[in-house]
């Protein structure tokens, strides 16, 4: 069977799409995988030129009469481009989506914009000639002439903008000097540095001993030639980024570079400016605020050896490092590390498939870890590390939980119970700060009763039913809609009492930050509230304008989503009130209850980490539930073992893996028809163990006149469910004919 390679060409980034085939000779074969160097002949008169090969197949795309073969396998080079698409093919293979899709994720800039130069004008003749030549000058009434040369006498070094717009020389005067060799015009690039605003020489802070026992371990084996993924647990406070920057300056000082990746834009001020204290100019970050020009100056200094240290979000974790020596991932359990476009991939499982083509090292670093990577370090995948004490040994907060049916039963229907108010009126008049963190990540239209806390779930997939509400028709009452499970289908009528107590407070929470801010401006008039949410933060600078302004405590009160409670580290602060904490704990998500206990004990590690200790109050409707204990109580522990249990149970990641098949067609006849089809065929197929949940309608079934169908699949085995993916594909390239899109997304963040 004859093989053949697609190879690009020219690796430029507006010319991804452009892929060339060439048979691979029988001795070549063994050599040639994605990534690899060869030299091709290429075009008419069969000039040998270098290019990359993203992809093997066996399927010739024109009259194999046509296609030259690959001349040879280039092995005097390793260039980066090399690496980065052989990780493009790792995540095509699983993740599915197409190579091009996956070369255009690891590019990490994907239009190239005009490079800033800085140019200067120096003098090269001699001082002597010069002067003659200036009176050369002005007896011919030569002015500009002369008075560009007169300025250079004085200042034999001038800057170019400083010539054309401050002495109003003209760029035909400067080169009229210049073939005169009267003067030289010297360039060099102008990198835009988006943290040229930090200040550098910052002190080291003296470790603990947990701190030093976890960056040993790391070192010992990094010193030893052994790269392996280890799992850096450690209490919200005992700080985890003293531990990455001391193994940052191990990897430093072996000639090596590190990326650092952090879950939100909204970390990355605080963040960058310890880095770019303890390291200074040799650091930089990449994140979507940036300007074009800012990101491709970042991607040519880091591909040109000029800075050591990358951080940002996901993206960040393809920066074209030649020698890259480790990967940190802070905060590994947020779910902004797994992309929502095609491919899905997740930056965790991409980070180590990365390092293991470069030979690094990958720490995860969390206070509440991930279900899954806590797994693998048990098992034995990754090495844990842990740090239970805070690192300047102050007490973990005082957690109070406030159950919000008493209140309503007492007549308080504020959002705010009279215990966290009492506690806010305490601190306002110590001049402390205090935190009111808004839950609302994960609603997702599900209803509750505010009288008893019950929650209507789905009697087939233990989650949240969530709310469709009924279109209303001019001059008719609103009809009461109903309920529906986004993982299987099944729907009821939303009933107008709650079933279990009877009570008519059955509805969903509605109250946003912006309410939140007027509420808290009422009740305590003399205090000074900051709100940060999307809309306060829409600004390029929106996010460090905030955070610094309450950092200087020129607030008394931060009120917002969960951005104001990952990482930031105000000492200040010690009270956290966190006003909903149900809203995320029955999001129609089998994650549910992770993302609650996560998000609860990162935000109650926000309070006491300065001098003062901290208090915390967590109101909610379900005080008994093992998130919420947990929580209260910052036991990990305890968390993850009743979570184990229940995906074991149910077969959910990690017990077992799951893929989200997507259909999606402008017909609402042929995406239904098309999901039958697809199930069918899914249904016949012998893979003992394979579960099949769906089709169903998508959380959202109709976006921008697209129909949507969702199929589910378990298996404890990933490979059976990338070789389904596999199959899957082969019917989809059929189906793109009828206007049909089919999409995979592997062990799913959030649902469709």
């Amino acid at each position: 069977m004859a093989f053949y390679a697609n190879v690009i060409i020219d690796i430029s980034h507006e010319k991804l799409d452009r892929t060339f085939q060439y048979r691979i000779p029988e001795k070549l074969c063994a050599q040639i995988y994605p990534g690899v160097q060869v030299e091709v002949p290429f075009g008419n008169g069969n000039r040998r030129i270098r290019g990359f090969v993203v992809e093997v197949t066996d399927r010739a795309e024109f009259d194999v009469g046509r296609i030259k073969d690959i001349g040879s396998v280039v092995t005097d080079a390793v260039a980066i481009e090399a690496q980065l698409i052989a990780l493009a093919a790792f995540m095509r293979t699983n993740y599915g989506g197409t190579m091009n899709q996956a070369l255009k994720t690891v590019i990490p800039v994907k239009h190239k914009t005009k490079q800033r130069e800085k140019r200067t004008l120096k003098l090269v003749m001699e001082r002597e000639a010069a002067a003659r030549q200036l009176d050369v000058f002005v007896q011919k009434h030569n002015t500009a002439r002369a008075r560009l040369l007169k300025e250079l006498l004085l200042y034999p070094s001038l800057s170019y903008e400083v010539v054309t717009q401050k002495l109003n020389i003209s760029p035909a005067v400067i080169r009229a000097l210049e073939e005169r060799q009267i003067l030289k015009v010297e360039k060099e690039t102008d990198y835009r540095n988006p943290i040229a605003y930090a200040k550098a020489g910052v002190s080291r802070i003296r470790m603990n001993g947990e701190q030093e026992k976890a960056v040993e371990a790391v070192r010992f084996d990094m010193q030893n030639g052994n790269c392996g993924t280890y799992l850096l647990h450690g209490v919200t406070g005992s700080g985890k980024t003293e531990v990455y920057m001391e193994l940052i300056a191990e990897v430093l000082s072996a000639g090596r570079q590190a990326i650092m990746l952090i879950p939100e834009i909204a970390l990355t001020y605080q963040t960058v400016m310890r880095f770019y204290g303890r390291f200074g100019s040799r650091v930089s970050v990449m994140n979507s605020r940036l300007s074009a020009g800012e990101r491709y100056d970042q991607f040519l200094r880091a591909k040109n050896g000029e800075i050591d240290i990358m951080i940002g979000p996901r993206s960040a974790l393809f920066t074209p490092f030649s020698n890259l020596g480790l990967i940190i991932i802070d905060e590994e359990h947020e779910g902004s590390y797994k992309s929502e476009t095609l491919p899905k991939y997740h930056a965790r499982e991409t980070a180590i498939a990365r390092a293991k083509l470069c030979s690094a090292s990958v720490v995860l670093g969390s206070a509440t870890p991930s279900v899954e990577s806590y797994y693998k370090a048990l098992s034995g995948d990754y090495r844990l590390l842990e740090m239970k004490m805070r690192a300047a040994r102050q007490p973990l907060p005082v957690c109070h939980v406030v159950d919000l049916r008493e209140e309503l039963k007492s007549g308080n229907r504020s959002v705010l119970s009279v215990k966290l108010q009492n506690l806010i009126e305490m601190r306002l008049a110590k001049k402390q700060q205090v935190l009111l963190f808004l839950n609302r990540r994960g609603m997702s239209g599900f209803v509750s009763c505010r009288a008893c806390g019950h929650v209507i779930k789905c009697p087939h997939c233990d989650v949240s039913l969530s709310l469709h509400k009924a279109a209303k028709r001019a001059g008719e009452p609103a009809l009461p809609g109903k309920l529906v499970c986004h993982y299987c289908g099944y729907s009821k009528a939303a009933p107008p009492k709650c079933p279990e107590c009877g009570s008519v407070y059955i509805s969903g929470f509605k109250a946003g930050t912006q309410r939140i801010e007027e509420i808290v401006k009422k009740r305590f008039p003399s205090a000074r509230a900051l709100r940060m949410d999307l809309d306060t933060t829409r600004g390029k600078d929106g996010y460090e304008k905030i955070l610094s302004a309450f950092a200087n405590q020129e607030a008394d009160i931060l009120i917002g989503t969960q951005m104001i409670v990952k990482g930031h580290d105000f000492p200040n602060v010690t009270l956290v009130g966190i006003l909903a904490a149900d809203l995320s704990l029955y999001a129609s998500d089998y994650r549910a209850a992770e993302r609650t206990f996560q998000l609860l004990t990162q935000a109650a590690g926000r309070a006491g980490r300065g001098c003062e200790p901290g208090e915390v109050v967590i109101q909610t409707y379900n005080p008994s539930h093992y998130s919420i204990r947990a929580a209260k109580m910052q036991d990990y522990e305890a968390f993850y073992k009743e979570e184990i249990s229940m995906r074991t149970l149910l077969k959910y990641p990690p017990a077992a893996h799951m893929a989200l098949l997507a259909i999606s067609s402008a017909s609402q006849d042929a995406a239904a028809d098309a999901a039958g089809r697809v199930s069918g065929w899914l249904h016949r197929i012998r893979a003992p163990g394979l579960r099949i949940i769906g089709p169903a309608d998508a959380t959202v079934a109709k976006v921008n006149d697209l129909y949507r169908k969702v199929i589910y699949l378990k298996h404890e085995a990933y490979d059976v469910l990338v070789a389904i993916k596999d199959k899957v594909e082969q019917f989809a390239v059929s189906a793109e004919k009828q206007q049909i899109s089919i999409a995979f997304d592997f062990n799913p963040m959030n649902g469709m």
